[in-house]
């Protein structure tokens, strides 16, 4: 199995999606016990959740789970929360807290995923940034997530339907967060921008307006668009329906920026 998978379009955006997949070696799935092969901190049918929203679209997927390695981490092991809880580069624990793992990953094991998988992925996602800029000037990242609604590990209460990160502005013109939160306030799903989630690593990363590359993360809570958020955690034509038209719709306002 490859690392990665991407569609290579015209238009400056480009899909970043990196906690779609759900491969696991056979040696790695050796190693996790019964919870870990639940995979259930997958961001469920995400890839179908965005598909032909818009014409032209780059789409850079990683196949890998996150439980392999995390492709929206600090590859340095740093986190992007310090204080909060959270899951790691090569996470030990469920996003309930709960053990993943028959034999805990040793640093050799995570050196060798980082060179296998995260890295791979991000030369990928960085040649996608690097050719839609030559051929626009700029480039847009948005970053799909998507996420159980209620997970008092992580945080309180219930998350809002759509989580808009930015990193408090920092990685997208403004104009590009204002027109991304217009859209989703005028809809019927509710919102946060630079809420519980910031945007991960991928989007502080790439996220450098000056350079003319701009990075937004949507984290979509999968009672959004999922049946349910158990397994089997399937796909709803009916709430996707309601989702995705608003989806289509923040994605061409990005692709008519101008800088």
């Amino acid at each position: 199995m490859v690392p990665f998978s991407v569609e290579r379009g015209t238009s400056p955006v480009i899909l970043g999606q990196p906690h779609g997949g759900t491969y696991v070696p056979d040696d790695i799935a050796l190693q996790l016990n019964d919870n870990g092969r639940r995979l259930r901190d997958t961001d469920w049918h995400i890839g179908q959740l965005y598909q032909d929203l818009m014409p032209d679209l780059t789409v850079v997927r990683a196949n890998f789970h996150r439980y392999v390695i995390d492709a929206n981490r600090d590859p340095s092991g740093h986190s992007l929360y310090p204080g909060q809880n959270t899951t790691g580069l090569v996470p030990l624990t469920d996003f309930d807290n709960q053990a993943i793992w028959i034999k805990e990953p040793s640093h050799d094991d995570v050196q060798s995923r980082l060179d296998a998988y995260h890295q791979p992925y991000h030369a990928a996602l960085k040649a996608e940034i690097e050719r839609v800029k030559a051929l626009h000037g700029f480039a847009v990242l948005f970053d799909c997530h998507s996420i159980r609604s209620h997970i008092p590990f992580l945080f309180d209460g219930v998350l809002p339907a759509l989580n808009i990160g930015t990193n408090n502005g920092a990685t997208c013109d403004v104009r590009l967060e204002k027109a991304v939160l217009q859209l989703v306030a005028g809809s019927d799903f509710s919102h946060v921008l630079n809420g519980r989630f910031l945007g991960g690593w991928t989007t502080r990363h790439y996220g450098r307006p000056q350079d003319h590359v701009h990075a937004v993360q949507m984290e979509t809570v999968q009672s959004a668009y999922l049946e349910a958020e158990i397994e089997p955690f399937s796909f709803s034509d009916e709430k996707a329906a309601k989702l995705r038209p608003l989806l289509g719709a923040i994605l061409k306002t990005l692709a008519e920026f101008q800088p």
